[in-house]
């Protein structure tokens, strides 16, 4: 090992004297100046030229040899770690060497014109130094830099072979910082791409296969380790090799996005093991953005519940749509607190207001309606956990209907432009005491818009990825300790879509809807939740059943084995998105709202099962499942 040591001191340039640098650098200036003659002669000439060149360039050769280590010193080519050479030196040589040639060919012109009618330099001679003058410092850089990588290999057993999926930028700038770190004791047997052209090609001497060739990779080159590198993978293709790999026991990781690299570069400790967000979203949405501009921008934009995942969702794309004023609302002080700081942090609080209050709170809410006057309103403020509902009907009352039932009717007196109100796929033939409130909220949503100026637009979606209180951080929380994972049942599936995209897709229901209309979101294909919990412990690196297992705990009440998005009545119309479909309601019943009403008159008496069998009457499909409250239903 100090053999190694030595070795890399003695040529690591990095710690030699800068002056050293200078010294070489202009030494090899001269040589090329010599090969230029050389070339010049055809590498042969007599002794009467070399004195007549000689007489051409000796008054001339004390600025020559001064100017080209001020134009060096002015371009720092010394300050440049040899050993890192990279692209930036390469640009910073070309531009010194260029700016060098351009002033001899600048001062010889005018001693020619002004002087003794002759050049400093021939051209040919400045043309033919340039370019070996170029060759030969940035050779002499690149191979110190691969006899010091070469050296310092790792002399131990490699302990990982890696494949790179992405043969792109981001790809090769993963494989030399890979190859930059020799502690890792990893090498790079491959690199991993979708384009069949680059199929047996080669990238700085490592080949490229096409990723239906991966198990075979995987078998013939012992790969023990997968890293993703393309910084916007195509999720099927995702999803697929991260499969094959989990079925072949190879550790799948990822580099971070651009946005998240340190002055333009990263470290092997920014590369991360591969998590289930990164599978279960789809590909980036199109949107409409010129439409959704013209619905926010320069406009107030209230949206209620705005600490929660879907409401902080809806602010961070509202953002960019340049509010005249956004208004964040909500009775949860610490997360408001929080991601207001995070604005803050982000330069992007200008125009933002903070509101702490409840939607349940009348006066509040009108003396905000009044204050601010918004003229787009995003309801995401709600109860949703089921379990917690069914213990807790009358909650669900106040704040799902209730609250609604407040924000929809100031709505139309303040006339707002449009309030798009955020509910549930549980809303659908709903089981549930949280599900039979937003579908509540949606039917006097729609009734108000029968008579109001106010477009009011609903949008129903499914589960949403990383969101407060859903399965994913839960099951990651069980992971790190230790299990169980609970599972509530071996056949209960969800749908799943990723914060991003619902809040996207809620901006374009928004901006297209024209008030009455039910947009449902396409959320692709269910997913069991046991395969989502046996996904996750093999993406942790565990084993299931060895290092953690998973617990069936039993239907919560008021769960469902799987979810909806149309209930028996609706059928759905498409819209020119094609992730976005509207869902056609009957007409809402006469009589409607006096029963809401009613119901909402019913939390003075804290009486539960009144509550639940006056919620059956609003909404008849409401069957309650595996709950107290299923004795109610006839």
């Amino acid at each position: 090992m100090s053999k190694i040591q030595h070795t890399t001191s003695f040529l690591d340039i990095d710690n030699t004297p800068r002056w050293v640098v200078i010294i070489l650098d202009i030494f090899i200036a001269l040589l090329a100046l010599g090969l230029a003659y050389l070339i010049r002669f055809d590498f042969y000439t007599d002794s009467k030229n070399l004195a007549k060149e000689w007489d051409y360039i000796k008054y001339s050769l004390p600025f020559i040899l001064l100017l080209k280590p001020v134009v060096f010193y002015f371009f720092k080519i010394h300050k440049g770690l040899v050993r890192h050479t990279s692209l930036e030196d390469v640009k910073r040589i070309f531009f010194a060497l260029l700016s060098y040639s351009l002033i001899i060919s600048f001062a010889g012109a005018i001693r020619y014109f002004f002087i003794d009618g002759q050049y400093i330099l021939p051209i040919s001679i400045i043309v033919v130094e340039f370019l070996a003058s170029l060759l030969l410092m940035i050779g002499l850089r690149f191979t110190v830099k691969i006899i010091y990588f070469e050296i310092n290999k790792p002399k131990d057993e490699i302990k990982s072979n890696i494949i790179i999926y992405g043969s792109g930028v981001s790809g090769l700038i993963t494989k030399r910082t890979i190859e930059k770190d020799p502690s890792i004791h990893s090498k790079v047997v491959g690199f991993l791409d979708d384009n069949k052209k680059l199929e047996g090609n080669r990238l700085e001497g490592t080949s490229i296969f096409h990723s239906s060739k991966l198990g075979l990779v995987i078998d013939k080159q012992s790969v023990t380790e997968l890293v993703v590198a393309i910084q916007n993978p195509i999720k099927k293709n995702i999803t697929d090799i991260v499969e094959l790999c989990l079925e072949k026991n190879v550790t799948i990781k990822r580099v971070p996005k651009f946005s998240n690299w340190i002055d333009g570069e990263f470290s092997l400790n920014q590369i991360r093991k591969i998590n289930i967000d990164d599978l279960l979203g789809r590909d980036p949405i199109n949107l409409e953005i010129k439409v959704v501009k013209e619905q926010i921008r320069d406009k107030v934009i209230l949206i209620t519940g705005a600490a929660g995942s879907i409401g902080s969702g809806i602010a961070k794309q509202v953002i960019n749509y340049k509010p005249k004023k956004l208004v964040l609302l909500d009775q949860w002080e610490s997360g408001l607190y929080d991601f207001h700081n995070e604005l803050i942090a982000q330069e992007i609080s200008e125009n933002i207001e903070v509101v702490i209050g409840s939607v349940r709170d009348y006066s509040r809410m009108k003396n905000l309606f009044n204050t601010l006057n918004p003229s787009i309103v995003f309801h995401a403020a709600a109860y949703k956990h089921v379990p917690l509902m069914e213990d807790n009907p009358s909650e669900s009352i106040m704040t799902n209907v209730l609250g609604t039932k407040i924000i929809v009717d100031l709505a139309d007196e303040f006339k707002v432009e449009k309030v798009v109100i955020i509910s549930t796929d549980k809303a659908v033939n709903p089981t549930n005491v949280m599900g039979a409130s937003k579908r509540i909220a949606e039917i006097y949503a729609q009734s108000k818009n029968e008579i109001s100026k106010t477009q009011y637009v609903t949008t129903r979606f499914g589960n949403v990825l990383g969101s407060n209180g859903s399965v994913i951080p839960l099951f990651k929380k069980q992971i790190e300790q230790g299990g169980p994972l609970t599972v509530t049942d071996a056949e209960v599936t969800r749908f799943f879509m990723t914060i991003p995209e619902a809040c996207q897709l809620v901006l374009e229901a928004g901006a297209m809807g024209q008030g009455g209309e039910i947009f449902v979101f396409d959320m692709g294909k269910p997913i069991k939740i046991i395969d989502l919990a046996k996904k996750m412990i093999r993406l942790s690196g565990l084993e299931l059943n060895k290092d953690i297992e998973i617990k069936i705990s039993g239907l919560r009440p008021g769960e469902k084995l799987y979810e909806e998005l149309l209930a028996n009545e609706e059928n759905t119309l498409p819209t020119h998105h094609p992730q976005i479909l509207i869902a056609r309601n009957c007409q809402t019943k006469a009589g409607i709202n006096e029963k809401i009403e009613e119901l909402i008159v019913l939390f003075n008496g804290q009486n539960n099962e009144a509550i639940v069998a006056k919620m059956k009457q609003i909404v008849p499909e409401f069957i309650s499942n595996n709950s107290k409250f299923s004795k109610l239903d006839k």
